[in-house]
């Protein structure tokens, strides 16, 4: 399946619904994040439906833990397959991760050990969730901190079998690839060069917290110089994919966002022959 080239996103967050409404920044497309509109009415959905008559949206989720071993949440796979039947979104995705161990809610997303079971798992839950969708879903890479002495691969490695095995795709988070590349010190483009390009749909870029001997992906900063180098470096072997800065925390204003948004435009345009802004 091919993804259409939807041009420089944002995150859509709730302090920007008015601006937005009102304004109608040269945003090219927005990403929500599915379970804020699992409800069935009220304020989200009055913004969502003004936003998205203007812009195309994709649906970004956190909680489906596809790595998880327990049954798979019918109840939360009904609930996004009925929200995915209302946004209409361009795609949709989640994270290549697991956040539950039995009745224990982590609430964060913890990395998949790089092992063949663990490979054989994923794709079987994987083609289980596109079958109740009806629809292909695509996965991020978490950024991690720890690794697991079981592992048998790079998660590099990992990825790029996922892929072959199942055809799935990803949203390549080029500031995780960073983090973790700095907490357990390989090098990023080795990950980066080991997915096949036709397998990444979406970039995310954000920025994180250096503690010097580690990093933490927090989402609350500009995306820092390094970052930025990495995905310039990383768009020379990709034809045109959909890019998006993302800030959960410390938002701040839309033109500061708008202003990134538009660096990651000029960094890329000449590599990958683009018009400059399509106001």
């Amino acid at each position: 399946m091919q993804t259409q080239f939807l041009g420089f996103g944002l995150g859509l967050r709730a302090p920007h619904f008015e601006q937005i409404i009102a304004d109608k920044p040269a945003v090219d497309w927005f990403e929500i994040i599915s379970e804020n509109y699992f409800v069935a009415g009220g304020k989200p959905w009055h913004y969502l439906n003004k936003i998205r008559a203007d812009y195309p949206v994709v649906m970004h989720g956190v909680s489906m833990s596809i790595g998880s071993t327990g049954p798979l949440n019918l109840d939360y796979l009904q609930a996004l397959k009925n929200t995915i039947a209302r946004v209409e979104p361009q795609w949709v995705s989640d994270h290549l991760c697991f956040s539950q161990v039995g009745n224990i809610n982590s609430h964060d997303l913890l990395p998949m050990p790089y092992t063949d079971e663990a490979l054989e798992h994923l794709a079987s839950r994987i083609h289980q969730v596109q079958e109740f969708l009806g629809r292909e879903m695509i996965f991020e890479n978490v950024s991690s901190y720890l690794t697991y002495k079981d592992s048998q691969m790079s998660e590099w490695d990992f990825l790029a079998a996922l892929h072959n095995k199942t055809g799935c795709r990803f949203l390549m988070d080029i500031n995780n690839v960073y983090v973790s590349a700095r907490n357990h010190q390989f090098d990023a483009m080795t990950y980066l060069n080991a997915i096949p390009t036709k397998a990444i749909a979406q970039i995310h870029l954000a920025g994180h917290q250096d503690f010097g001997s580690h990093i933490i992906d927090t989402h609350d900063e500009d995306v820092p110089p390094a970052v930025w180098e990495l995905y310039a470096n990383y768009a020379k072997q990709l034809g045109p994919v959909s890019t998006m800065i993302e800030r959960d925390d410390n938002i701040g204003s839309l033109q500061d966002l708008m202003t990134e948004l538009e660096r990651a435009r000029q960094l890329v345009a000449p590599i990958w022959q683009l018009e400059e802004n399509n106001e």
